[in-house]
């Protein structure tokens, strides 16, 4: 299924959402600039390689708003997009900030130690949709009832339809775990990084709950 928009009306403007994605924009136009030896050795100094995370801890970090290609960035924020404002609305901006950036570096932090276990250790991981999923699981816990109008395959078609989040959000969870359980033997090659999705939604759908109820 393909999100084209929820059915949920933010009461304020994104602002914390709006600058993430047109800072995750502004570094990937950075990055599109740069000749392939020199996009390579950006990728590997900003990006998080497991096997140098205790040398570059910062990557932690960084390699939240780095993406691999085109079609990487668009979904990621097409997604942010659709799903953040109505969870920095709940939160307020300052938290939502420190949720985002928490709910990647959980996301992260399982990565990597999938990749210690099962080997692609020396793979760089880049993109924001370890953050991404912590917000998904943040909208599900606060908008389990809430509409999401996605394009829906139906045998050979696609077609518009009204789904509630939680079937929305528990199909695309369900598919990110099958995924990752069934990459598991071939995680040494790369490809999508499925436990920082598993990650960022455990600890998003956790952390709201903190952040949600308590008064800061």
């Amino acid at each position: 299924m393909i999100p084209i928009k929820d059915i949920n009306r933010s009461r304020s403007f994104p602002i914390v959402n709006t600058f993430l994605i047109l800072l995750c924009a502004a570094v990937w136009l950075y990055q599109v600039g740069l000749d392939e030896y020199q996009e390579n050795i950006f990728i590997y100094k900003y990006g998080l390689v497991p096997a140098d995370v205790f040398q570059r801890p910062y990557t932690l970090l960084t390699h939240m708003f780095l993406h691999g290609s085109w079609l990487h960035i668009i979904g990621n924020m097409w997604f942010l997009w659709i799903f953040g404002d109505n969870v920095e609305d709940r939160l307020g901006r300052l938290r939502y900030l420190l949720f985002y950036i928490i709910s990647g570096l959980g996301a992260a932090l399982l990565q990597t130690s999938v990749s210690f276990v099962f080997g692609g250790e020396d793979v760089p991981m880049v993109g924001a949709s370890g953050a991404i999923s912590g917000v998904l699981g943040a909208y599900l816990w606060l908008f389990p009832h809430a509409r999401i109008l996605a394009l829906v395959p139906i045998f050979f078609f696609l077609t518009f339809m009204e789904v509630p989040a939680l079937l929305f959000i528990g199909l695309w969870i369900l598919i990110q775990v099958i995924n990752g359980i069934l990459t598991l033997p071939f995680a040494q090659a790369g490809g999508v990084a499925w436990f920082a999705h598993i990650g960022g939604f455990a600890v998003g759908y956790i952390l709201v709950k903190v952040f949600y109820t308590k008064r800061w």
